[in-house]
Parts: structure tokens; sequence; C-alpha cells
């Protein structure tokens, strides 16, 4: 019989200060993997662009240290040294101990803050093994230190030498450096990439600031490796930065600023000679991948704007007829709002979900429109806007007429799926898988493996059609993809409804070759295109197939990458049997269940759009029609000696 245990008063712990950040980080940076690390480096950028994005100070500086620590200066006001009136210690003390604590709750140090969408500088330091803050202000230099002592979460971020005085000084601003604590975080080792594309869509969205970006660990001809971004132009620099390696049709892009009590708005549009719109949009420098209200302020702007214009100008005839999808057919939009009490929503809690703002954008962004496109030198611009529209709406209505068109589209729930899709028992979606396979022979493999009762497969049979250089009506008379789609229920287009989504698991599994990865490659593309919302929403992962089998008598281990696979035959020793796997068409239906799709067993890596501008440029770069960049971009980032392990991160 089990020993009864008492329950009281006494067995309720608390934790004090930090301490509660440093037992469940992941409830306040949501992983302990390589984006969590990078969290505790954006929450100190942050304070720093709201100080200087107020109007206080023009530059910073983000230092990778050689000692793994990450150092971040501004030129700011400083952070406040003087004792607090209710907390009665410094000002400083508070912000990097306490958490939700800061100068940006209150409306009058800051209008606006990107930093309220983090826990604060007090959660950075309580997951570093130190961190040091020098204030400079008031003609004084003055500093401070904290530490987390020990392996536990007890004395997180605590106080190692009190604030105090350096000495004169007539500098102002804030410098911190922190070292992430390698008893938190899988790696702490800062991704130069990942910081500095960060940092240079932070100096689009704040037009003027310099940010400055140096790598003490990586040394060009013995000098730190420096990046300088600084964007006058702000988002119309942004906008022709994303669209670098397309063919635009404007070389001016629109722009327009405005503001009211409610928000200030910022937006730069572009023209290129694509088939699909992409909107970019921030709240307060945050990416809203999802959009929201401010996104829809704005294209019923567009559309009412461009519309009333074509009319008054007689661009546009009674009998034409556009829709909102016309007229942004190729642009390109980059939206930022600032504004106060932001409220998200969405799968991953980057929507707007503010409904005040939809008609305050809206009738902002109308009228800085007609200004913008009513004037003599952007004449040229409405022309083109309107005749894009013109021939987008002939293609949309010939697409509707056209009967294979039609019957693609409009009976996309009801095409002939008997042999290709082999459909799972159970009802509950939310459990459901399904498996796009690369072939008949690893589908037929797959279809014996599966476990039918929530696992489908669907056999790809042939390439998809690379969906980022082709229109809609296009796409959909591809065999191939009316088929998936049809299999996910989604619809397409303006009648995707993530809500008809048959599988809540949508698995890309394909060979770990080169054939392999090209298909996966144009089914994100595809997806990123035609299925956003499929993306943004969590549901398309990557399987990750073994490529050995190492065996030895009735001992088995699979590896999954050449970097791997010395140090498992060293494990397995001698006697033993390697076979490698050229396809999933040579596993038996056994080997592919148990390394593959046993959930209990299997790695998946699940797709993530957490920057959707880089991910434009990079779906742009590679799968458009731009060779020249495409070359480009192999010959600087491709490594043919490397071959790293995919980390699962689901």
């Amino acid at each position: 019989m089990a020993e009864k245990k008492t329950y009281e008063a006494k067995d309720i712990v608390v934790l004090e200060g930090l301490d509660a950040v440093r037992m469940r980080p992941g409830m306040y940076i949501g992983t302990t993997g390589p984006k969590g690390l990078h969290h505790l480096l954006w929450e100190i950028v942050d304070n720093s662009i709201d100080e200087l994005a107020n109007g206080h100070g023009d530059t910073i500086i983000v230092t990778l240290e050689e000692d793994g620590s990450a150092q971040v200066e501004d030129n700011g006001r400083g952070i406040p040294v003087d004792p607090h009136p209710t907390m009665k210690v410094s000002g400083l003390e508070v912000v990097f101990t306490q958490l939700h604590a800061g100068g940006k709750f209150g409306n009058d140090n800051y209008n606006f803050s990107g930093g309220l969408h983090g826990v604060g500088a007090s959660v950075t330091n309580a997951l570093s093994r130190w961190l040091n803050v020098n204030v400079f202000r008031e003609g004084f230099e003055y500093e401070m230190g904290f530490e987390s002592k020990g392996t536990t979460h007890i004395k997180s971020g605590a106080v190692r030498f009190p604030l105090h005085k350096v000495g004169k000084t007539t500098q102002t601003g804030t410098i911190v450096r922190f070292l992430p604590d390698d008893r938190v975080f899988e790696d702490i080792t800062f991704d130069f990439d990942t910081v500095s594309r960060r940092l240079r869509e932070l100096a689009f969205l704040n037009k003027g600031i310099k940010i400055l970006l140096i790598d003490e660990r990586n040394l060009e001809d013995g000098e730190p490796h420096t990046e300088v971004y600084k964007y006058d132009g702000g988002l119309s620099d942004f906008v022709k930065y994303l669209n670098e390696n397309k063919t635009v049709e404007q070389s001016k892009p629109i722009y327009f600023e405005a503001k009211s009590e409610l928000c200030e708005i910022s937006c730069a549009m572009q023209y290129t000679n694509s088939y699909t719109e992409n909107t970019f949009s921030y709240v307060n420098n945050i990416p809203t991948p999802e959009g929201g209200t401010h996104e829809t302020g704005l294209k019923s702007a567009f559309t009412r704007a461009l519309t009333d214009l074509g009319r008054k100008n007689n661009l546009l005839k009674d009998k034409d007829s556009l829709i909102g999808e016309d007229y942004r057919e190729g642009l390109s939009t980059v939206l930022a709002i600032k504004m106060r009490n932001v409220q998200f929503e969405g799968q991953t809690k980057t929507k707007l979900g503010n409904m005040e703002i939809r008609p305050e954008v809206e009738n902002l962004a109308y009228t800085q429109l007609i200004t913008f496109l009513e004037k003599p030198e952007n004449k040229s611009i409405l022309e083109l806007a309107i005749s894009k529209g013109k021939n987008a709406a002939k293609v949309r209505e010939a697409a509707r007429k056209a009967k294979e068109i039609t019957r693609a589209k409009n009976s996309l729930e009801n095409f002939n799926l008997v042999g290709k899709l082999s459909s799972c028992t159970g009802k509950k979606v939310e459990l459901n898988e399904l498996f796009i396979v690369e072939g008949d022979s690893a589908g037929g493999s797959a279809k014996m493996a599966r476990d039918r009762s929530f696992q489908a497969i669907l056999p790809l049979r042939g390439k998809p059609l690379n969906a980022e250089k082709k229109r809609l009506a296009q796409v959909l008379a591809n065999e191939e993809i009316r088929t998936l789609i049809s299999a996910l229920g989604t619809g397409i287009g303006e009648d995707f409804n993530l809500n008809n989504l048959k599988y809540h698991k949508v698995i890309i599994l394909s060979d770990a070759d080169q054939d392999g990865a090209h298909i996966r490659a144009i089914l994100l593309t595809f997806f990123f295109r035609y299925m956003k919302d499929l993306v943004t929403s969590g549901h398309v992962y990557i399987g990750l197939p073994p490529l050995y089998r190492v065996a030895k008598k009735d001992h088995i281990e699979y590896v999954y990458s050449d970097i791997e696979l010395p140090a498992v035959i060293e494990k397995v020793g001698k006697g033993y049997t390697l076979q490698r796997y050229k396809g999933l068409g040579e596993m038996n239906p056994e080997q592919l269940w148990e390394t593959t799709m046993d959930p209990k067993a299997r790695s998946l890596m699940r797709v993530t759009l957490e920057d959707a501008a880089n991910a434009e440029l990079m779906i742009t770069t590679l799968m458009g029609d731009n060779i020249d960049a495409r070359k480009a971009y192999i010959s600087r980032h491709a490594n043919f000696n490397k071959n790293d392990k995919f980390k699962p991160v689901n």
C-alpha cells in the first residue's frame, strides 16, 4: 500500500524573484533551443530600439563576443539609477530583477513600444550566467552586475556587485553584456545570420537609426566582421530589398506615413511581374505573419483608392469590375504600425486583433494613397496599378470560364482520388496525419507500414509544378497539385478555409537525396504561396528518414547523417553490416514504420514562418526566374563538404 502523503501549507513552494523563470524557462521564452537563446538578445535590443524610436539617441551597437557573450550598447538616455519609490532599490535593479517592470507600461516615457511583446530584460538576466550593466546618465557612469548561482533555479539573476558610480562622463546611454547560461540552453552560440536578419529588419522599420553588428568571433584579416544597417528610406528601402531578385515594374515605390491618436502607420508598395501578392506587416516592430486588422484596413483602402481614382481619371469604365485581389497581383507591401494596448491573437499570437485599428488604418491609408497617386509625377504608378488590375481581372474571368480550370477549382472536393490517396479511418482530424510520399514504390511501403486508423498516404507521381513561376490557373491545371488540394480539403486561393483541413499533420516524406530535397522545396513553395495559413498555423512537417542501417546480430542502429556514421559503427563494433538507403522504397514496411512513421520513435521537423520577409527573399531567390541571383546565393552559402543532421523540433 502506498504511503499516504500530507498536503499542507508548508508543502507550497514559493519561488522568489526570478527563480520561476529559471525553473520553467519555456513559459517565458518558449524554448531552450536556438529561438529561446536569441530571445534573450532581442529583449535587450528591443529596449534600445524603443529608446531610440521615441527620439532618444540614434545608434545601437551589438557585439557577439569571443567568449560567447553578447553586448548591446545604445546612446539613449540611460536606464534610471535613482531609487524606485516603492521598491526602495535603484530603477536599474528593478528593471533587471523584477518581471514585467519597465518604463513602457505608462504612456509618458514611451509613446509606442515593441518591448511589450516580451517579458523584459529580467528574463535575460535570469537565464544568463552573468549580466553586467553600464549606464551613462546625467554626467556620470554607473555599473552593476548580476549572476545566477549554482546549477538549480535558486538565486537566479542575483546581484553580484551593487550599483556604484564609476566616474564622470559626457556620454549617455546603456551597455548591457550577458553570457547565456549553458546549464539552461542546448547551445549558447549566437547565429550570425539570425542576428543579422533581425537587426537589418529593425533598421528598415526604424528609419534613420544606425545599427552596427560586430562579430568578434569571426576575424577578417585580424579585424572582427562588421556590418552596418542604416536606411534613411525606411520601408521604401525595405520593399526594394525584398524585390531585389524580382523584375520590378515601378522604380519608385508608393510610400506614405500618417498618424492619429490611435496609431502611427507607414507603408511602402511596389509592383513586380510576379503573379502573387506579398504583404509583410509589423506592429511595434513585431512581425505579424498572420496579418490582422491593420492589413485588412490597408487592403480595403488600397482597393477603394484605386477604384475611385480609376473612375475619376477615366481609367476604369462602368463595365470594369475589379476586386481587391486584382489590384494586388504582383504587389509587394510592407506595412508598419505603432500603437498602444496591442492585442495579439491567432495560432502563434502573431495576428493583430484590435478591431478599432481596421477603420483607423483604412481611413489614414485611403487619404494618403489618394494624395500620393494624384500627384502628377505619380500618374504612371496609378496607370500601372489600374492596368495590372484589369489584366488580372481578365485572367481571373478567363480561368472562371475555362471548363477544365472550373472543374479543377470548383470540383476539388469531388476530384477522383481512387488509386491515389489511401485515406485513414479516423474521424478526429486533430489526430489524423497525411504523408505526402515521393513515388509509387515508397508509397506502397508507406501504405503497408502505416497505422490506417490515423495515417493517410498520398504518393506523388513525378515532381509537382513550381508554383513560384505560375499563375493560380496554371497551378490548378497540374494534376499532382489538384490531388493534393483535394486530399487536404481546404480549397485554395480566396476559397481557402483552414477549418476544412482533414489532417492536422501534413508530412512531406521524400528521399534523402537531391531529388527528394527538390520535391520538398517545390511543395513548400506551393504551401507558402497559396496555403500560407497552413504553414503559419503549424500544420506542415518534414519527415526525417534514416540514411543508414547498421546491424550486428540482433542489435540495429539507424543513422540519419554521414557525420554520425563513424560513431555508430564504433559503438556497434566489428562484424557489422551496413545498408545505405538510397530511397524510401528500399525500406521494408517494418523498417519504414519504426524509423519514420511511428509517433513514438520518429523525428519530425515542423515548418514554421518566423521571418516571413526572409522566407519571401529565399523563395524568390531559390525558386524564381533570376538565375544569376540563385547562382550568387549558392556560391556564397553552399558548403558541399558539410552534412549536418537536421535538428527536429517536434
